[in-house]
């Protein structure tokens, strides 16, 4: 999953001096008065907890539940232990199958504790994304929600061939079934533990050990796990909270998920870093709750999608809540419009919002704007290089650098980037060079001061509402209905979303099928954000020479065929 976006740091973030002429090469490295952080997350957490014992570390006001630091290290000592008398060593993989709620972040910071790698699975994923998550990392143990949206994730948990590592299972929110423990039995092994336990076995951590497998959508259809490591994602969440300036007297509001990077780094990290406090309005977003939160815990920052901030902004009981204890927060996950953000300083008072841009094998930031950026600057370019990381621009069928102003492939180097695809050298080599850049894909330009515009896509990503989808992997589930021929998946334009999944469909010779009927094949097979809006029957695709279809021409038709505006691009 994306972000585009950008932010500002002030006393860490330093800029060039002398920009660089608009000839110059396309590459920028990220100038920092402060070093890396060269500990673990569990070491970073204790720290802080020491310095801010008494202030508010996280507020979970669905559960009603609030922890200060030194309470919420203790929780955390206490499920690391509990991990451990499990029988996780150190590098086993525990996977978190649920939405937002206090005991995600206990068991993000438990599981570093532990040296216990934490697999993130999308809480939209059904049966059959469940299983291959599963069993592609190899879990021991799974913490998983009883039930969201409907959704019966313990039915699903059965029906899914879990792998035969599984061993323990412990549910949230409901009374856990015969073999299963709830979260109560887990923390109450965990108190009656030996604490030397836990030393021997933090003392035994690295920074560069791997800590974190976070699903991409894969091109081949299979999503990749993309394996962080404690220095890429605690750095990556404290300069993030650098650059907002963040200090023990912020209040973060999170409304994006936990299991990827936008909730758990540029959300957690980025506030235990800086003894801010994390505050949880709900298990998923709701523009209400997120009104109400940040109105009665006095929230100073708060993240979102663009998709949120306008479901914020356009809620009919708008302006019966008291935001202007709000300051910063970040914008992220699609291209931001100008209005949008124009609004959001005005009327939510967020006059220090940023942009970020990255991904999730980049942990996830890479460059992101300046607090003091006009508007336009925020919403017409992604900011500038992250501290400590290099970026450059290259041209995407010789490698070579490209100069100012010119399009390429946007390529990332630095602490951030990947360990690699979780037990896929093949897909690692392909996107990591022997010199340690990650090739992002993304075609991007540089301008004389650094600053980076996204401009279009080498891979058919498409990004809608802040989650990626690859249409390869669509189209293969499509594949499977017994009438359809041959699909193909594009992003269309959508005032919402900024993109919507379009399929067209070649239905085989002798049978018939209609668009809902498409749509229906999906619900409940596949996440309810890879089911395409738009299905369109056709008999053809536009076609290269040597057989290729030629997506862009296909997104163009159905753009004009569904009498869908064109989105102004913006980054």
């Amino acid at each position: 999953m994306r972000l585009d976006g950008r932010a500002e740091v002030t006393t860490t973030l330093g800029r060039a001096t002398a920009p660089p002429a608009a000839t110059s090469p396309s590459y920028a490295n990220g100038p920092s008065r402060a070093p890396l952080l060269g500990t673990t997350i569990g070491d970073n957490l204790r720290a802080v907890a020491r310095a801010h014992a008494g202030a508010a570390a996280l507020v979970a006001r669905h559960q009603d539940v609030r922890l200060s630091y030194a309470e919420l290290d203790a929780a955390v000592d206490r499920v690391a232990l509990a991990l451990i008398g499990l029988g996780l060593h150190k590098g086993d993989r525990l996977g978190i199958w649920s939405p937002n709620r206090f005991e995600w972040v206990v068991l993000q910071y438990a599981t570093a504790r532990a040296g216990v790698v934490l697999v993130n699975i999308n809480p939209a994923y059904c049966v059959e994304e469940l299983g291959y998550s599963l069993r592609q990392s190899g879990v021991r143990a799974l913490v998983t929600a009883a039930a969201f949206k409907g959704a019966d994730y313990l039915d699903m948990l059965a029906a899914c061939n879990p792998p035969s590592s599984l061993e323990h299972v412990v549910v949230l929110g409901a009374a856990p079934r015969a073999g299963q423990l709830s979260w109560d039995d887990l923390e109450r092994r965990g108190a009656d533990a030996d604490r030397e336990t836990l030393t021997a076995r933090e003392a035994t951590l690295d920074p560069d050990d791997a800590i974190n497998i976070q699903y991409t959508s894969g091109t081949t259809g299979s999503p990749k796990g993309a394996t962080l490591s404690h220095h890429s994602i605690l750095n990556n969440g404290f300069f993030v909270g650098e650059a907002l300036r963040l200090t023990p007297a912020d209040r973060l509001c999170i409304p994006v998920p936990f299991y990827h990077c936008f909730g758990m780094v540029l959300g957690n990290l980025a506030c235990t870093t800086h003894g801010a406090t994390m505050v949880l309005p709900g298990e998923a977003f709701d523009p209400l709750a997120v009104l109400e939160t940040v109105a009665a815990e006095r929230c100073t920052a708060l993240h979102g999608v663009p998709t949120m901030f306008i479901a914020e902004l356009d809620h009919p009981r708008f302006a019966e809540f008291d935001l202007t204890s709000l300051r910063t927060g970040i914008m992220a996950g699609s291209p931001c419009p100008v209005e949008v953000m124009r609004q959001v300083v005005a009327r939510m008072h967020m006059t220090e919002v940023t942009i970020c841009y990255g991904m999730t094998e980049t942990s996830p930031v890479s460059t992101q704007s300046l607090p003091d950026d006009d508007v336009e600057r925020r919403c017409t370019s992604v900011g500038q290089v992250h501290p400590h990381v290099e970026v450059k621009i290259v041209d995407p069928d010789g490698g070579r650098m490209q100069p100012r102003g010119v399009a390429g492939e946007l390529c990332t180097r630095g602490y951030s980037v990947m360990l690699g695809y979780w037990d896929n050298p093949q897909a690692t080599a392909a996107a990591i060079d022997g010199a340690r850049w990650m090739h992002t894909g993304d075609l991007a330009t540089m301008d004389a001061d650094g600053y980076v515009n996204i401009v279009g896509r080498i891979k058919d990503l498409v990004i809608r509402g802040g989650e990626n989808v690859y249409p390869r992997e669509v189209e293969e589930f499509l594949h499977t209905h017994p009438a359809i021929s041959e699909a193909q998946v594009v992003g269309v334009p959508d005032a919402r979303y900024g993109e919507e999944l379009c399929a067209c469909v070649r239905v085989r010779p002798g049978m018939t099928v209609d668009p809902e009927e498409v749509r229906d094949f999906c619900r409940g097979r596949i996440a309810h954000f890879k089911v395409p809006r738009y299905v369109v029957l056709v008999d053809e695709f536009p076609m290269t020479v040597t057989g290729k279809v030629q997506k862009y021409l296909l997104r163009q038709r159905m753009t004009a065929q569904l009498g869908l505006a064109e989105a102004v691009p913006t980054a």
